[in-house]
């Protein structure tokens, strides 16, 4: 499925940046990216599985 992937960041709770992959493997692989260029406080990077709703990883994570 295209773009089932959704990948979020938002930055003092405001949406930021998103994108869309169709590949779960890519999809990881930006947040990890993603956590290293944008990962600070007040920032939060959450990947969603758009066909089950899922959360499938986050940072920082819930404690």
């Amino acid at each position: 499925m295209p773009d089932r992937y959704h990948l979020t960041l938002t930055a003092d709770g405001r949406p930021a940046m998103h994108g869309w992959w169709a590949d779960e493997t890519v999809a990881r692989s930006k947040h990890g990216r993603w956590i290293g260029v944008y990962g600070r406080p007040g920032f939060h990077i959450t990947l969603v599985d758009e066909t089950t709703g899922e959360t499938l990883t986050e940072w920082p994570e819930k404690a």
